[in-house]
């Protein structure tokens, strides 16, 4: 009876100690969000004099100001078109070659997968010189295609290296009954394999749409034009050789950040279970 009190008092001190340590760890990555949205109703001189107070008051005026001086709405309409045919086009060439490589057995599917495993160690700067003399002779710079193909090639290793770990764990009975009720490749994929990877295609689309989002240095590259600018290069106009809006900047940030943040709950879920089903099945 003592045993048995003792361990069950031994687990709550463990749990309280692991979700206070936990909560202040999260803290610590969750408060700059927090100083930004906070500095996003401040004024300049407020964040220079004050920067780790409360705001004075909630007052939305820097984020209307923000939106309008920044010329944000368009920015964000090229975010959006650029981010949801990259993360569509990733998605779909992705669930297919995952499939290919994980349940069709072909000559150079080792070496094609390969080729993809050395691009998650390929870092982005190796392929500038070659790139840029590829859309000069393609003629698509400053275009939304000189974004987005690059975003799907940098986003396929990793999508396919998640969505393949998933599939090998599908047993072959599976497939085999189903080449024997006559389902074909595309038949099978369709019905089978593609509402089996719905959790792990969200688990994608998550990290597809952060990257391409976010990405500035390819879009500060290829892309001149301000009717054609994304959010990561609009930023940029808050900020001048000499002087920087503060208040504007933040304003911006949190402005676009809020909807990345509101995501990421809302599949938070789906992100988790797509990241383990395939190492738990």
């Amino acid at each position: 009876m003592e045993i048995s009190m003792r361990k069950s008092s031994n687990n709550v001190a463990f749990r309280l100690f692991y979700y206070v340590f936990m909560s202040v760890f999260s803290l610590v990555y969750f408060y700059p969000m927090i100083w930004m949205l906070f500095s996003s109703f401040r004024g300049n001189s407020e964040i220079f004099n004050k920067p780790f107070s409360l705001p004075t008051k909630i007052d939305f005026h820097n984020w209307s100001k923000a939106w309008k001086v920044g010329g944000m709405s368009t920015y964000v309409v090229n975010s959006l078109i650029v981010t949801s045919i990259t993360v569509a086009c990733i998605l779909l060439f992705a669930s297919l070659a995952s499939f290919a490589f994980s349940k069709l057995k072909f000559r150079g599917s080792k070496l094609m997968l390969l080729m993809f495993v050395f691009g998650l160690f390929m870092p982005m700067q190796s392929f500038f010189i070659a790139q840029n003399y590829l859309f000069d002779h393609m003629h698509i710079k400053n275009t939304y295609w000189a974004l987005i193909l690059p975003y799907v090639g940098m986003g396929l290793p990793l999508a396919i290296f998640l969505l393949k770990a998933y599939l090998d764990s599908i047993p072959k009975e599976m497939m085999e009954a189903a080449r024997i009720d006559g389902c074909g490749n595309l038949r099978m994929f369709a019905s089978i394999i593609m509402p089996l990877l719905i959790p792990s295609l969200a688990t994608v689309a998550i990290f597809s749409s952060l990257n391409s989002w976010n990405e500035l240095l390819l879009a500060l590259l290829y892309v001149q034009s301000d009717s054609l600018k994304t959010i990561p290069v609009g930023l940029l106009a808050f900020s001048s050789k000499h002087v920087t809006d503060y208040k504007l900047l933040f304003s911006a940030l949190t402005i676009i950040t809020i909807p990345m943040i509101m995501i990421y709950i809302f599949f938070h879920k789906h992100i988790v279970s797509g990241l383990t089903e395939g190492s738990l099945k």
